[in-house]
């Protein structure tokens, strides 16, 4: 089988989990770094797709660098901003983690969608992931500038 654009975040998926099955900072956010370049080949209608996933990976990366024995394990930045109080705020790591992981999920409908329905447009494959994954955690504003 020919290899993808998908093979390097296939391999790397198979080590972002420790031994014990926790989910490990540095190979989960290299994994994540693996789709931008793909996304650049959309062109401009996942220019902000992109621009969104790049700045949670860059504010967990941040975090992770400032103390990366610390910070080995994902749930250690979520755990010590639940003990500080400080998840639910919109630059914590925790709100990253969170709007990252939909946006993952957002982009693996839409290649699904691609996949399984190559009679689709973009705007439709788009549309019907976006339903399925995103709208619901967005207002009408952000529903709307997605419509856009």
């Amino acid at each position: 089988m020919a290899e993808t654009v998908f093979a390097p975040c296939l391999e790397g998926m198979k080590h972002v989990r420790s031994d014990s099955g926790v989910m490990l900072a540095k190979p989960f956010l290299d994994v994540c770094k693996q789709i931008l370049p793909v996304l650049d080949k959309f062109g401009a209608a996942m220019a902000i797709v992109k621009s969104d996933i790049g700045g949670n990976i860059t504010r967990l990366e941040n975090k992770y660098s400032s103390d990366p024995t610390k910070y080995e394990h994902l749930y250690t930045m979520v755990q010590e901003e639940v003990e500080k109080k400080t998840a639910k705020g919109s630059s914590s790591c925790t709100n990253g983690l969170l709007w990252l992981t939909r946006a993952m999920d957002f982009l693996v409908e839409l290649f699904r969608n691609l996949l399984d329905h190559p009679d689709w447009t973009m705007s439709q494959a788009c549309t019907d992931s976006y339903t399925k994954t995103l709208k619901k955690w967005h207002g009408w504003l952000a529903s709307s500038s997605f419509t856009v």
